[in-house]
């Protein structure tokens, strides 16, 4: 097993641990966490990007949250599969969105959430599949046998 697939599923269970607290629990984000947010649009607003509001951050915060689970896909699919882990973040977003809709009445379950996931997680999808490429070593290709003419 590659070191990255290795750390990646180290990292990944906690992760997921937190990805479920975060997108599973009966409050929102926003009203557990009001200061944080605020403290991130002002930081930004200072920084000159005032067409940030709440609704693009939040759009912004779900795309980065799902890198992770594009990477961990990767990492937990044998090679062959790997094109599998394109449908991993997508299935895992409609799972939490019909979870909230279904269970969390205080959630807001929406299709832009799903898409901004699916996003998230194809970009770590192609990230980790880069990482693949550029860092796994190559086991040494075997000569070929050359055919000797008299």
């Amino acid at each position: 097993m590659s070191p990255f697939r290795r750390i990646t599923l180290l990292l990944g269970i906690p992760f997921l641990a937190g990805l479920a607290f975060l997108t599973l629990t009966p409050s929102r984000v926003e009203n557990a966490m009001p200061n944080l947010l605020d403290l991130v649009l002002r930081a930004a607003h200072r920084l000159g990007w005032e067409s940030l509001d709440f609704t693009r951050l939040e759009v912004a915060a779900n795309v980065l949250v799902f890198i992770p689970v594009g990477m961990l896909a990767v990492a937990v699919l044998p090679r062959g599969l790997a094109a599998l882990a394109f449908f991993a973040g997508p299935a895992l977003s409609i799972c939490i969105e019909v979870a909230q809709q279904v269970a969390l009445p205080h959630r807001a379950a929406t299709i832009s959430d799903v898409l901004a996931n699916s996003a998230g997680a194809t970009i770590g999808v192609m990230l980790a599949l880069l990482a693949l490429a550029l860092f796994t070593r190559r086991a040494p290709q075997p000569a070929s046998p050359r055919l000797e003419t008299s």
